[in-house]
Order: structure tokens, then C-alpha cells, then sequence
């Protein structure tokens, strides 16, 4: 029993693969088509074999729309398993886009927050940049002007020494020259 089952349940996995579509009943052509056969066949053999191909015949009807029935049942409890399956894998799919794309924007801002920062900073070292060559520019004006003065000076202090070499001697000589006439004069 089970073996059929499964193949039946195969067979109904293959056609509907097939066609894309869940097994349907038979159409109306079909079934006016049996209905003239059977009683075609009422009608040629009313004896009581007849009646039990009759019977036979109706309960393969039934035992056929039984097996639609039940396959029409299986199907759409797969379809409705599998569009819940969808339906829930899209929902965790479009929450995970979410938050993804708020985690993305908060990335992005903190991205903007960070440029910006880096700019400012490096725009104060810019600044204390250039603040500091032209202090180093003026530092070495004030340096180069010190030291020509300090040059100025050293040779005004040589000068000096000079001068006071020579004013000592010219001090010696005055007063070496006092003696000389205060002897002559006595």
C-alpha cells in the first residue's frame, strides 16, 4: 500500500512539474465522454454483469475523485507550507534588509562626522602651520637683526678698547709732556 502511495505521490510530483499546475478533475469532455460509454454499454448488456461493470465503474469514479481529492488536499497543504516558508523567509529577509540599511546610514553618518573632523583638524594644522612658519620667518628676522646688532656691538666694543688704549696713551704722553715744560720753565 505504501508503494503505491509513493509512487502515486511521484507521479503526481512528475505531471506537476510538468504542467506547473496541481493535478485537476477530469474535464467535461472526459466525463461525458465515459458517461456515453457506460451507457452504451447499460444499454447493449442489460444483465447482471452489467450492473457489476456498472458497479465497478462508479466505484472507480469515486475511488478517483477520492485520489483527487486527496492529492488536491496534499497539494495545497505543500503550497500552503511552502508559501508560508516564502512568506516568512521574505519577511526575515526584508527585516534583515532594514537593519542593514539603518546600521548603513548610521555607518554613512558616522562616516560624515569622521571626514569632517579629519578636514577641521587638518585644517587647524594648516593653520598652526602657518601660524608657525610665519612665527619661525619672524623669529628669524628678530635672530638675523640681533645678530648684526651683536656684530655692530663687537666692533663698537673693539672700537672702544681702541679708543681707550689710545686715550690712556694720549693721557700718558699729556702728562709725560706736563713734566717736560714744568722743567723747562724752572
Amino acid at each position: 500500500m505504501s508503494s503505491l502511495y509513493t509512487r502515486s505521490k511521484e507521479y503526481t510530483r512528475s505531471r506537476k512539474a510538468q504542467s506547473d499546475s496541481p493535478p485537476s478533475s477530469p474535464s467535461p469532455i472526459a466525463k461525458t465522454l465515459r458517461h456515453e460509454r457506460l451507457s452504451r454499454l447499460e444499454a447493449a448488456n442489460p444483465s447482471t454483469s452489467d450492473s457489476s461493470y456498472s458497479e465497478r465503474a462508479s466505484s472507480r469514479g469515486s475511488a478517483y475523485s477520492r485520489r483527487e481529492n486527496r492529492l488536491a488536499a496534499l497539494s495545497s497543504r505543500a503550497d500552503d507550507d511552502s508559501s508560508r516558508d516564502y512568506k516568512k523567509l521574505y519577511e526575515s529577509a526584508l527585516s534583515e534588509n532594514q537593519k542593514l540599511k539603518s546600521k548603513l546610514q548610521e555607518a554613512q553618518l558616522e562616516l560624515a562626522d569622521i571626514k569632517a573632523k579629519l578636514e577641521k583638524a587638518a585644517q587647524q594644522k594648516q593653520e598652526k602651520t602657518s601660524d608657525r612658519s610665519s612665527m619661525l620667518e619672524m623669529e628669524k628676522r628678530e635672530k638675523r637683526a640681533l645678530e648684526r646688532k651683536l656684530s655692530e656691538m663687537e666692533e663698537e666694543m673693539k672700537i672702544l678698547t681702541e679708543l681707550k688704549s689710545d686715550n690712556q696713551r694720549l693721557k700718558d704722553e699729556n702728562g709725560a709732556l706736563i713734566r717736560v715744560i714744568s722743567k723747562l720753565s724752572k
